[in-house]
């Protein structure tokens, strides 16, 4: 349980990010390269003994079809719950999706067939109950799922995508899955400064602190990420201890600078990890045959939320914003029920709902939870006429 763990520790010495070319899903590869990868860390026996409850948690944002690279591929999985099985662990796996159920989604990702096939046992992401964090740098109490709490522990199965409020999305922001449900927007509402945000998922990690975090790049999701970006073959798995590491190695490869990922800084500061290329260890493939200039991602640093009326009309009309493409648009309200913040930011303004929702955008914290959850991908990170002059988008 949570409570009963000690606290994450301070960062001694280098840390080590294991990088293994795996150039498909096919099953048999992707096992050999995640053995390999775990080897290169010392061995499975440092991350979960025979007898462990340990829970496999996949990135399912939303159930949908693993080839548009929204979620965890299925192999990875399936391989790393073999792997676990086979040692003799106790083998779970779960997430909690930004919307819905946690087994529908994983269904619809194609998680639970191949965790079925498997012998895994869903556990409960859908129910959790509150864990004080004292040792947290700003939120000292998260809801946790019922499933990570009866665990021994966790291992990540993140993907490498980008994402509109934090640049990047992978290792660090795995672990918010590991909030049941609607807690998840409350958390956005809380703190709509992306350096918040930031801050506020290193808590979560230095709370639930997975033992390991395996990131899928084999195929990686660029452009309008998390949900709506493009598939990207990168043929790499990235495998650490460290999440703030891992995370600025897979940012090294798409080359983006890790000091614009939000966790970044307070990662270190917390003692969760570092960032900096001479504090890692970097092992197995050469990280120079990986590296993908081309990637399209948005190598500017978030813009902070304004602290002030005016502050907040100026970030308002410099700040990339999410827009709805009104041809892809059906009207189906998910961006609405999903926005976190009261009176909502995007909503059938005018009371008409047989017109497509609108956005206000000052009251819009830039989350970007409704470009996650629209099931059609009819909405858009976009920047303004101000924003294009002074923090253009490249």
């Amino acid at each position: 349980m949570i409570e009963e763990r000690d606290r994450a520790p301070k960062v001694a010495g280098k840390s080590k990010v294991a990088l293994v070319r795996c150039e498909s899903y096919d099953e048999d590869a992707v096992r050999r390269a995640i053995e390999a990868g775990i080897d290169l860390l010392g061995g499975l026996p440092r991350f979960a003994r025979a007898g462990e409850r340990i829970v496999l948690k996949p990135n399912v944002l939303i159930g949908t079809d693993p080839d548009k690279c929204v979620v965890t591929h299925p192999s990875i999985l399936k391989a790393a719950g073999r792997i676990l099985l086979e040692a003799g662990v106790s083998a779970y796996y779960g997430d909690s999706p930004a919307i819905g159920g946690a087994e529908r989604n994983l269904k619809r990702a194609r998680l639970k067939q191949a965790a079925d096939e498997v012998g895994l046992t869903l556990a409960d992401f859908d129910h959790g109950r509150s864990v004080n964090h004292s040792d947290a740098l700003l939120v000292k109490s998260f809801v946790i799922a019922n499933g990570v709490l009866e665990s021994d522990g966790v291992i990540s199965l993140c993907k490498l995508k980008t994402h509109g409020l934090t640049r990047f999305t992978g290792a660090v922001k795995n672990t918010f899955g590991c909030i049941p449900g609607t807690f998840k927007a409350q958390h956005h509402a809380r703190t709509p400064d992306p350096y918040l945000f930031g801050t506020m998922l290193v808590d979560l990690n230095t709370l639930v602190r997975p033992r390991l975090y395996i990131m899928d790049g084999i195929m990686a999701m660029e452009g309008n990420g998390p949900r709506s970006g493009t598939p990207k073959k990168l043929n790499v798995l990235l495998f650490s201890e460290d999440p703030i590491a891992i995370d600025s190695v897979a940012c090294r490869i798409i080359d983006l600078d890790p000091e614009y990922v939000p966790s970044s800084k307070p990662g270190e500061q917390a003692g969760l990890g570092t960032y900096h290329r001479e504090s890692i260890e970097l092992v197995g493939d050469d990280i120079e045959t990986f590296v993908d200039k081309s990637f399209e991602v948005v190598r500017q640093p978030p813009v902070p939320a304004g602290k002030n009326r005016m502050a907040n009309f100026i970030k308002n009309r410099i700040c990339p914003r999410p827009v709805i493409n009104g041809s892809l648009c059906t009207n189906c309200g998910t961006c609405v029920r999903m926005c976190p913040v009261d009176p909502k930011a995007v909503d059938w303004h005018t009371g008409d709902k047989s017109k497509q929702p609108t956005h206000k955008y000052g009251r819009c914290i830039r989350c970007f939870c409704c470009g996650e959850v629209c099931p059609e991908g009819a909405i858009d990170v976009q920047n303004t006429l101000l924003g294009r002059v002074f923090f253009p988008m490249k």
